[in-house]
């Protein structure tokens, strides 16, 4: 770079090499020497054009074989005393276009303005369908869209439906819920009983409620139970039914009978994923009473606990049979009703069901 920006100094005799000294120390502000200023030269020079004012280089002087092209070393140039933007370029016989960093762009005639060929639309609407099928995505889409239209869906689960083996007669239990309804409101309907073979069952109940959201996780529920066996009793009902943190199922439900009875019952469960399809659940359930219901066999306080353990294997996510054990115990006044009326108030049941929902 300096063997270039030398030549005119060579070639322009003194007053140009002192104007450009004058150059270097105070930046572009001071232009360079017109060429009318400069000493005439030995008569071998091209005349300077009238009007022109730019240095005019003769060729015929300058010996092209002795001069070193050495590659420019940008990094090296001191682009604080005088960098691309102070050289005064037209001063140069040459047009000597830097493009440092230039970079190039693109036309608007490579864009393509053609429609895309028919090879695009060739595959599935959708992608998942090539991978599972359009049946099954089909009918994947239609449940999304029921779901979120805000459109009332039917659902029904078989908790509990189960065999009972136990010392004495076997018995039988059922826990049954069915739901119609939105995402915020709907109508929630549950049974659950269980008896002996052979015998008239022992308890059988079925609730019908309105059941309100009150958040993502939690319903706030209100409606009537009627009992189906023993004396006859319609309670009112309120109560809460979600999921509680670390994914317990809860339900929890405050009961006034017709005859002033105050009765409450916890039921609680939490489902333990061992495999993809192999699931343990441990359940606990309590009965409480405000008052003693000699009627009932029921006594003040907490009258009855219930603590289980199922391992059930999902053959779908709708259908998973299960094995497991239950016991029962009935405490204080309860047990004393129990023993009078000739029943054991502890009983353990190894059980064998079935869960289903649809």
């Amino acid at each position: 770079m300096r063997h270039l920006l030398a030549l005119p100094l060579l070639f322009a005799g003194p007053a140009f090499a002192q104007d450009h000294a004058t150059h270097d120390a105070h930046g572009p502000s001071h232009p360079m020497p017109m060429a009318s200023d400069q000493p005439e030269d030995d008569g071998e020079s091209k005349a300077q054009a009238p009007g022109e004012d730019t240095v005019t280089l003769d060729h015929r002087m300058m010996n092209h074989g002795a001069m070193e092209h050495e590659p420019m070393d940008h990094g090296s140039m001191q682009h604080g005393s005088m960098g691309h933007a102070d050289m005064d370029h037209s001063g140069m016989g040459h047009d000597m276009t830097m493009q440092h960093g230039a970079t190039a762009t693109p036309s608007t005639d490579s864009i393509p303005k053609a429609p895309p060929p028919p090879e695009a639309f060739s595959g599935p609407l959708h992608a998942a369908d090539q991978f599972l099928g359009e049946d099954v995505m089909a009918a994947s889409r239609e449940e999304v869209v029921r779901e979120i239209s805000g459109m009332p869906v039917f659902w029904f689960m078989a908790d509990r439906a189960e065999y009972r083996a136990r010392q004495g007669k076997d018995g039988y239990l059922w826990d049954v819920q069915a739901v119609y309804g939105g995402h915020v409101d709907k109508l929630w309907l549950k049974s659950e009983g269980e008896g002996s073979f052979g015998e008239k069952p022992e308890s059988a109940e079925v609730q019908a409620l309105w059941s309100h959201a009150i958040g993502p996780w939690w319903d706030v529920q209100a409606g009537v139970r009627q009992d189906l066996v023993g004396p006859s009793r319609t309670h009112a009902v309120v109560g809460i039914q979600g999921l509680a943190p670390y994914l317990f199922e809860v339900d929890a439900s405050a009961f006034v009978s017709n005859k002033g009875d105050v009765t409450g019952r916890i039921e609680a469960e939490l489902d333990q994923r061992i495999t993809q399809r192999l699931i343990l659940q441990p359940r606990a359930e309590l009965n409480l009473a405000a008052q003693d219901i000699p009627e009932l066999g029921v006594g003040a306080g907490l009258d009855r606990i219930e603590a289980g353990l199922r391992l059930r294997y999902q053959i779908r996510r709708e259908f998973a049979p299960y094995v497991g054990i239950a016991q029962e115990w009935r405490v204080g006044q309860s047990a004393d009703y129990a023993q009078a009326a000739g029943e054991d108030p502890s009983v353990t049941n190894f059980v064998a069901g079935v869960r289903f929902w649809f």
